[in-house]
């Protein structure tokens, strides 16, 4: 069993999210179309990320409306989705971050998983501070602990980002406290932060709606702690190609470019709409490219 987490606050610029903001683990909002329950149930999971609550939306709102399916999403922290997937319970995970991020993850569990590839390119993981901040490298951070709090704001503790700010304080010998949280209370601190022009360094992430609002700015990383660019990658429980080959075929088609997951999730973030009514409005917009990801019948 999957326990979900807690993390459903909204994360909007004044209030906290429509973006990052399921209100049940188990989601069953109406559909356009009647989904056929002879197709079967999909099972898809997610952490409570911006990037992962829209693709993970969209994905539902495309195999039930398009492709007929009944389609069951779960939020849950990053540590028991890979558990989960790995002993079957989970189908798919559409937001592992490879080949650094999650690496551990897949060290442990990859030869029960199954990697569909690649659903979004060039993703990047680092300290993000307002650019009116003066410093730009992490090397500089305890110059100015002061200003911080000594404090980094974090998400939730068992993200790979975590791990890798524990490895860069320890690294960087940063006389600084990471504070963990959440995706919307990470970014309800920055917004207030900002509102206040004061200093603040957060775990932060792109593709992230908060680069369009915000000036901000990666702290540079001399050392490379947080590794380069990344890829989100789309896994699955063992065997679910088998079991399920079209919606199999669609996730492995499903790719987004920067502009195009940008858009869905400042659309998301902005609204106090369910993130799936959202995703539906998107997904009439861009017909073209949602049905080349639909495999033909």
């Amino acid at each position: 069993m999957l326990a979900g987490c807690s993390e459903t606050a909204p994360e909007t610029s004044g209030s906290t999210s429509g973006s990052e903001s399921e209100a049940a683990s188990s989601d069953d909002q109406s559909t356009d179309e009647t989904p056929d329950t002879e197709k079967g149930t999909v099972k898809l999971v997610y952490v409570n990320w911006s990037e992962g609550v829209a693709m993970t939306n969209l994905a539902k709102a495309i195999l039930e409306d398009k492709m007929g399916y009944t389609v069951e999403i779960t939020m849950a922290d990053v540590a028991p989705i890979f558990t989960s997937l790995a002993n079957g319970d989970q189908d798919a995970f559409m937001d592992a971050w490879l080949p650094t991020t999650h690496a551990s993850y897949m060290d442990e569990y990859g030869d029960d998983l199954d990697d569909l590839g690649n659903n979004f390119e060039d993703a990047k993981i680092g300290l993000v501070v307002p650019s009116y901040v003066a410093i730009n490298s992490l090397d500089e951070l305890n110059d100015v602990a002061d200003d911080f709090n000594h404090e980094l704001i974090g998400i939730d503790s068992g993200a790979g980002i975590m791990k890798a700010t524990d490895a860069a304080i320890e690294a960087y010998g940063l006389d600084y406290e990471l504070i963990p949280g959440s995706g919307p209370a990470m970014t309800a601190a920055l917004a207030t932060a900002i509102e206040d022009n004061e200093a603040i360094a957060v775990t932060g992430w792109a593709p992230h709606w908060k680069f369009a609002r915000w000036d901000l700015k990666f702290l540079e990383d001399p050392q490379g702690v947080y590794g380069g660019s990344e890829n989100i990658h789309t896994i699955t429980r063992k065997g679910f190609s088998d079991d399920m080959p079209d919606v199999a075929a669609f996730l492995t088609n499903f790719y987004m470019d920067g502009q195009q997951l940008g858009d869905l999730m400042g659309a998301i973030a902005d609204s106090d709409d369910d993130p799936v009514d959202v995703a539906r409005v998107w997904m009439a917009d861009n017909e073209e490219l949602i049905n080349s990801w639909i495999p033909a019948e």
